[in-house]
């Protein structure tokens, strides 16, 4: 302990940490690195178990810690300069400690550089990754440090050149006091292990997967009712009475609208009441799946089409036939992709990548995008003859802003539907916190209303109403709008100073009183989202004195 401690001051490895929040960086040497909270971190090594399953998990972790410590390896390798590379070796433990990771103790190390051999046993005490195992899962049989054993590989495979594995043999996690691991050349471990090691194209997998999850998301949709339309408002009683009249039609349907807006909300209701509501419906983002496999994913492939396709697979056409397909941000399908949507809408066949054969489809289309598709026609990022297939029936879906009379009515339901999910009674919302909803713009529309709802019922005690500060999580504005009172119940008094300070910046030889008054008006008004008496109470004057000054401001 005390020679890697001696080793971090002899290589000044603290110099090395910098940090520029000027421009958000933070520096280890020359790597960019990340102040991250342990607790974000467990979720996300929870999320990839749940979602990979425990053999995936680990061997992702295990392979990203290996950078990491191929990484830090290098900086070692760096600061030693001429010196024998045994005499920065221990560094290593000491950079990781460094890094909030693991305080690491040698208990042995054999270096055999000349013939390439490595053999060690370390301590790992006060692991991130054991405490965040146990504070997820709990106590456990299987042992939990695999990003820390794949630092540990990578950072003496950088030194050795050659490939070391690590393995934890006691952790923390199973109920043991400290976590032991073991590093030794690779072809020393069998082979079941070291496949944790070696990276796997999971892009298959991953389709699958997300297929299984459409499949229950629709049918989690159905059981909730996903029906349901909410909205009393004049745009969107246009928008839904479009919508309406084409739901017993097999015409193509083009749902316009900003993004967050609800178009699959609308696609899956128009598939749910029409003739096609006992057949399959299958969602596909465009931009989410990247555009070497999205012709695979739609058109389907055969085994062996490219490197990685080990499975004859069909697309999501196929998996739609006799329903209904939705292709939402269709506006960021690949050029390619185009070409062969449009021949699919031609012929009614489709060809799986690899394959000459042509499998007939019966699929109603419904696209959905949130850019303009006519001026990605004409700079040519879109096909004139595709767009008119799709556009045959439009139907533009009106953002929040624009239904302020449906805020109430979203607000309620999404209360009632995260109530049941938490569970939780909630007796609605306050009206300072409904005021707030109200003069809010919502650029992420219904999707960011549902998350500021969600957020609120979590917050709130049991049998109560949302409150103000219940809401918005980096929009504390809102929430601590106007001026506290100090203990004895007063107005803190403003900075005599620093008003001075402002007014003597303001005069000088061109100020104009009246235009620095219509700029505070105007600013006030963009502030408080064009509420005029909102706008009045931020400059502490009446709603009446407003108008008169802004209806001044814009003559």
């Amino acid at each position: 302990m005390g020679k890697n401690k001696a080793l971090s001051e002899v290589f000044n490895l603290r110099s090395r940490l910098r940090f520029d929040t000027a421009n958000g960086n933070i520096w280890l040497d020359e790597s960019r690195m990340m102040l991250l909270h342990t607790r974000a971190f467990g979720a996300l090594r929870k999320e990839l178990f749940d979602s990979l399953g425990v053999e995936r998990a680990r061997g992702l972790l295990v392979r990203m810690g290996f950078v990491a410590g191929q990484q830090d390896g290098e900086l070692a390798k760096k600061l030693a300069g001429d010196r024998p590379l045994a005499d920065i070796f221990l560094l290593g433990p000491e950079i990781h400690g460094l890094e909030g990771v693991v305080k690491t103790r040698t208990v042995r190390c054999d270096l055999d550089f000349e013939h390439g051999n490595f053999y060690g046993e370390f301590t790992l005490d006060n692991s991130w990754e054991a405490e965040s195992h146990l504070q997820t899962f709990g106590v456990d049989k299987e042992h939990a440090c695999w990003s820390v054993i794949g630092y540990a590989s990578g950072y003496v495979t950088a030194f050795m050149n050659r490939l070391i594995v690590f393995r934890e043999t006691a952790c923390h996690a199973c109920g043991e006091a400290l976590c032991y691991m073991v590093g030794k050349n690779a072809e020393e471990w069998d082979e079941e292990y070291l496949r944790y090691f070696q990276p796997e194209n999971i892009a298959e997998q991953m389709i699958e997967l997300q297929q299984q999850v459409t499949q229950l998301r629709a049918t989690l949709e159905s059981a909730r009712g996903s029906d349901n339309m909410v909205g009393e408002s004049a745009a969107f009683r246009a928008a839904f009475s479009l919508l309406k009249k084409a739901a017993l039609s097999p015409i193509n349907v083009l749902l316009l609208g900003e993004t967050g807006v609800g178009k699959e909300r609308f696609a899956r209701w128009l598939h749910e009441n029409g003739p096609r509501a006992d057949k399959p419906f299958i969602a596909v983002n465009c931009a989410a799946i990247p555009h070497d496999l999205i012709e695979a994913e739609l058109f389907g492939v055969t085994k062996g089409a490219y490197t990685g396709a080990e499975q004859s697979r069909p697309g999501r056409f196929e998996r739609a036939n006799g329903g209904t397909l939705f292709l939402d941000e269709i506006g960021d399908l690949a050029p390619a992709a185009q070409v062969k949507l449009l021949r699919v809408l031609q012929t009614g066949e489709v060809e799986r990548l690899g394959d000459d054969h042509a499998r007939k489809v019966d699929v109603r289309l419904v696209s959905a995008t949130n850019v303009n598709l006519q001026q990605a026609i004409s700079t040519g990022k879109f096909r004139a003859d595709l767009y008119y297939r799709l556009a045959t029936y439009p139907v533009t879906i009106p953002p929040l802003r624009e239904r302020p009379t449906d805020l109430p009515l979203l607000v309620d339901s999404f209360i009632e539907k995260f109530s049941a999910l938490y569970p939780k009674k909630v007796l609605g919302v306050t009206e300072r916190a409904m005021q707030m909803l109200s003069q809010y713009s919502w650029p992420g529309n219904i999707r960011e209303l549902e998350n500021v709802i969600e957020r609120g019922v979590l917050l709130v005690p049991p049998g109560g109403r949302i409150e103000a500060g219940h809401l918005f999580a980096e929009q504390q504005q809102f929430v601590q709008e106007g001026e506290g009172i100090d203990l004895e119940g007063h107005l803190p008094e403003r900075s005599a100073a620093r008003e001075q300070g402002l007014c003597e910046e303001l005069l000088g030889p061109d100020f104009n009183l009246i235009a620095h008054e219509n700029a505070l008006v105007d600013l006030a008004v963009k502030k408080a989202n064009g509420n005029l008496s909102q706008a009045a109470r931020l400059l502490g004057i009446t709603r009446r004195q407003l108008a008169y000054k802004f209806n001044r401001s814009g003559d």
